[in-house]
């Protein structure tokens, strides 16, 4: 079992930045895949970004692509989403996932094994 507790969200103005980590307890952060989605007010919960176990491999949705880079720290148990020149479209609760399996669709959502209970954006025109 793993458990996954997202912070950092919060009101920004279009154009500004935040910065999400995901702390994860219960099992080996290396042992996972890690993945970001969102989910907009009468949306479906999209992809965002992911990162391979050692970091080396990321994934970007193409409309959070030269914006946003997602990072891990294996050794602090955390995974970032650092998001800049930020829009009004990108006002969402955003949700860290975790992917056990070995080659898996990483956009997909339902190839994710655990979730947080997601962090609210918000960015005001």
């Amino acid at each position: 079992q793993v458990q996954l507790v997202e912070s950092g969200g919060g009101l920004v103005q279009a154009g500004g930045s935040l910065r999400l980590s995901c702390v994860t307890s219960g099992r080996t952060l290396s042992d996972y895949v890690m993945g970001w989605f969102r989910q907009a007010p009468g949306k479906e919960r999209e992809f965002v970004a992911a990162i391979s176990r050692r970091g080396g491999i990321t994934l970007y949705a193409d409309s959070v692509k030269g914006r946003t880079n997602i990072s891990r720290d294996n050794a602090k148990n955390t995974v970032f989403l650092q998001m800049n020149s930020l829009k009004p479209e990108d006002t969402a609760v955003y949700y860290c996932a975790a992917n056990l399996a070995y080659g898996s669709a990483w956009r997909k959502a339902n190839e994710y094994d655990y979730w947080g209970q997601g962090t609210q954006v918000t960015v005001s025109s």
